[in-house]
């Protein structure tokens, strides 16, 4: 990987410090508060990933910062519950087996049941992308397999209801039939059946990392059966040979894939690549030849980690673009997502230094 396992630790260290530092005030947002003190889709995100941290390493002070991250929040209040700020469940989830605090457990029970009986659907039962400050009346999203499938996925195992496991998997073929591009094999970012239509048409970068990255950890929390799993995986395959065509030669790849020429390269959809192809190697999904693309984009996201652990060239929160240009001109930040992103392909690289 041409990187040592001291350099990779390192990296893995300011990333992480990077997230968890109150101080780090490049990773604060226009009210002057530290992301992290917000409950989102971003913190989630970045819970996760701190999470997998803490699974790899036995790391004390994470597990600390977590449990205690999540009694503030609990102790506050929770927010509004939506597709997004559903995403910090998946993490609090694998925290109750340690915990196993019943108030979480019936926390969790509750956000699920939300998910499950009261999220409004799409036509063919999808999840429609409801966050915040929108319904998005009619629409799936690419980001909602990351954000709360995966959540249904798991709480489907953690309570032994193959129902939930099986809401998972119908969720992400009812987004696949209808966010895959069938020329690309790449995904739209949203699709409406009020208009019946693809928005933009934007194959954008960061949605379709969802899917890169959100797969491979999918498939080890559900059960899914080898159809399903080879349908999945199919899927997979098609995306990552049209990405091969479109990275960068510096590893990077663009915030709308299929334009590198108008549109900027964005590290966060360039972290979260390249950790879905090295673990899909890794566990035999895909074959040995596409490693040098997941080592190309390590090299990149190394290049793009300031002094103080912050991940450089990452785009903004995106909502689903009437046109192109409204992804071209998304403006670039640090943010809490891509620094998981590139600590989760950082952690991924640690396996392949190990077997050099």
């Amino acid at each position: 990987m041409e990187l040592s396992q001291r350099q990779l630790e390192q990296y893995i260290r300011n990333i992480v410090s990077g997230i968890t530092e109150a101080n780090a005030q490049t990773l604060t947002g226009g009210q002057n508060r530290h992301f992290m003190e917000d409950w989102d889709w971003y913190q989630g995100v970045a819970l996760f990933g701190l999470y997998t941290y803490y699974l790899k390493t036995d790391n004390r002070e994470i597990r600390s910062y977590l449990l205690r991250w999540f009694e503030n929040h609990i102790k506050a209040g929770l927010p509004k519950k939506n597709i997004n700020s559903m995403c910090p469940m998946l993490t609090l989830s694998f925290l109750y087996e340690e915990t196993k605090e019943e108030n979480i457990l019936a926390i969790l029970k509750e956000w699920l049941a939300y998910a499950l009986h009261h999220l409004p659907r799409t036509q063919e039962g999808g999840f429609q992308h409801q966050t915040i400050d929108s319904d998005n009346a009619g629409q799936l999203w690419d980001d909602t397999l990351y954000m709360t499938v995966l959540f249904v996925a798991r709480m489907g195992v953690l309570l032994k209801r193959d129902d939930c496991v099986q809401e998972s998997i119908r969720q992400f073929l009812v987004h696949l039939k209808y966010l895959t591009d069938p020329v690309t094999g790449l995904f739209f970012h949203g699709w409406t059946f009020n208009g019946l239509h693809h928005f933009g048409k934007a194959l954008w970068g960061r949605g379709n990392a969802w899917y890169t990255a959100g797969l491979v950890d999918y498939l080890d929390i559900a059960p899914v059966c080898s159809g399903v799993k080879q349908f999945l995986l199919s899927s997979l395959q098609r995306q990552v040979d049209a990405l091969c065509r479109f990275q960068d030669q510096d590893g990077m790849w663009h915030t709308l894939i299929d334009q590198p020429q108008s549109s900027y390269p964005e590290a966060s959809a360039t972290a979260g690549f390249g950790y879905g192809i090295l673990k899909a190697v890794r566990l035999g999904y895909l074959d040995s030849s596409y490693v040098e693309t997941g080592r190309k984009s390590l090299l990149a996201i190394v290049k793009r980690i300031d002094s103080q652990g912050i991940l450089q060239q990452v785009s903004a929160g995106t909502c689903v673009g009437a046109d192109q240009d409204y992804y071209r001109k998304i403006p670039l930040s640090s943010q809490p997502y891509g620094q998981s992103m590139a600590l989760l392909l950082l952690l991924e690289a640690t396996h392949w230094v190990e077997k050099a």
